[in-house]
């Protein structure tokens, strides 16, 4: 069943979906008077709804049934990425989103070869923005991430204070062997609590930036024997907490 995220609440057991997802449902998937969808509402909740109406401007749904699956993980992620090449944030964005990720924080590492264009800023986020949402349609989710705009090394560090919990992703500490300290974090983990991952781009984090780091109460962790791509690295540790709260359980 085809789901949708609505910008307002239901009103007399009604949505109204209106802009791209009226296209999709007329045009894409060219749905009839009594076809049924999810519809989710800006506070998460969720509900199989039928289509009883659709004009030019928009589709009036009628709930059926309120759902109450859980597919939220129970802590909150943010996954703060180095600015990479090409299309990998996008695939950071989409694939992270599926596997639960709740914000993205792109940021101009000191390795970044990707420069930031202002000037293209708003397309680019609309896009990210928009891959998030397919992929939380996708995969059932109830919530899409939110994409923020790229900052620099300073503002994601002032950003850091607002999580409980931040971790570094660093190949070294993978080399030196260091097993521990991404484990250990996720048993003091508490319901509701946030983390934030940190993962430098191609070509790892700068020594300076893992100095600053430390400095601003990060712990550094290794992900394994092996040393994971920039784009690869995300997608380890939400499936590694996805494991150790859901599936664990």
């Amino acid at each position: 069943m085809q789901r949708y995220f609505v910008r307002q609440q239901a009103n007399d057991e009604q949505f109204i979906i209106a802009d791209e997802d009226l296209h999709h449902i007329v045009k894409v998937m060219r749905m009839q008077i009594g076809d049924q969808i999810i519809c989710v509402d800006p506070e998460g909740k969720h509900a199989v709804c039928r289509l009883a109406e659709i004009t030019d401007s928009s589709v009036v749904a009628d709930v059926v049934q309120w759902k109450d699956e859980v597919s939220e993980l129970p802590i909150t992620i943010t996954i703060a990425s180095g600015l990479p090449k090409g299309d990998k944030l996008e695939w950071i964005i989409q694939k992270g989103t599926e596997l639960g990720a709740n914000q993205f924080l792109p940021f101009a590492a000191a390795r970044s070869v990707v420069k930031w264009d202002e000037k293209k800023a708003a397309k680019k986020i609309e896009r990210w923005q928009k891959i998030a949402k397919e992929a939380a349609e996708q995969s059932h989710r109830t919530a899409i991430p939110e994409i923020g705009s790229p900052m620099n090394f300073k503002e994601l560090l002032g950003k850091s204070k607002d999580f409980d919990y931040k971790l570094a992703a660093f190949e070294e500490e993978s080399r030196n062997g260091e097993m521990s300290v991404f484990s250990s974090t996720l048993k003091q983990m508490k319901k509701g609590e946030s983390l934030l991952l940190v993962f430098g781009p191609e070509g790892g984090l700068a020594d300076n930036e893992i100095q600053l780091l430390k400095e601003n109460g990060f712990g550094l962790c290794g992900l394994g024997p092996r040393i994971l791509r920039t784009e690869t690295a995300p997608l380890y540790t939400l499936a590694a907490i996805s494991y150790h709260f859901e599936l664990l359980r």
